[in-house]
């Protein structure tokens, strides 16, 4: 039960997720801690960064991680493939009508109208896990319980990516460093 439960959850959010990994995650923190509660919010957080940090699509990995604390290899592998087959037959379908239809001025503005939307879910992805980074997953924001810490690092980082350019992979293990540095001086 549990192997169709954690395919036809990942089947829906490979079929509704639009927009890349980053859209997809109000979808799957929806499925796995809301619905099924499968991940606490701490976890569903510890699972984005291992998600990003891994090669790979972050929904695919998401479900592959998701499918392993719940039933093992078999799991990860009945919820990778739920993940993946949505895409799979929808690309195919997609693909062969835009190359039949690409010129079409309809054609344009439906994927123009959708742009907007992913927008949305991106931002919403990003504020979910910068509220549950830096207040706990709380839905409101209490100056009290903030992780001063980890603001400033994210600060570090959004100016060590936009003004310096600097690798992701090079802010994601300084931002790792200067974690761990202030965990170990008490912050």
């Amino acid at each position: 039960m549990i192997y169709l439960q954690l395919f036809l959850s990942f089947l829906q959010i490979g079929a509704f997720s639009f927009g890349g990994g980053y859209a997809a995650m109000p979808l799957i923190q929806s499925q796995i801690v809301a619905h099924h509660k499968w991940l606490s919010m701490t976890e569903f957080t510890d699972l984005i960064t291992i998600s990003q940090m891994t090669p790979g699509p972050i929904a695919v990995n998401s479900a592959t991680f998701v499918g392993i604390k719940i039933a093992g290899i078999p799991g990860a592998m009945v919820a990778t493939a739920g993940c993946i087959l949505p895409s799979c037959i929808m690309i195919t379908l997609i693909a062969k009508f835009y190359f039949k239809y690409r010129e079409m001025t309809v054609l344009q503005r439906i994927l123009n109208s959708l742009r907007p939307a992913v927008v949305a879910m991106v931002a919403a992805a990003g504020i979910s896990i910068l509220q549950s980074a830096f207040w706990g997953g709380n839905l409101s924001v209490n100056l009290a319980s903030t992780r001063w810490s980890l603001i400033i690092i994210f600060g570090i980082c959004i100016i060590l990516l936009q003004k310096f350019k600097m690798n992701p992979v090079w802010v994601m293990i300084l931002a790792g460093i200067m974690k761990v540095t202030a965990s170990l001086i008490g912050g």
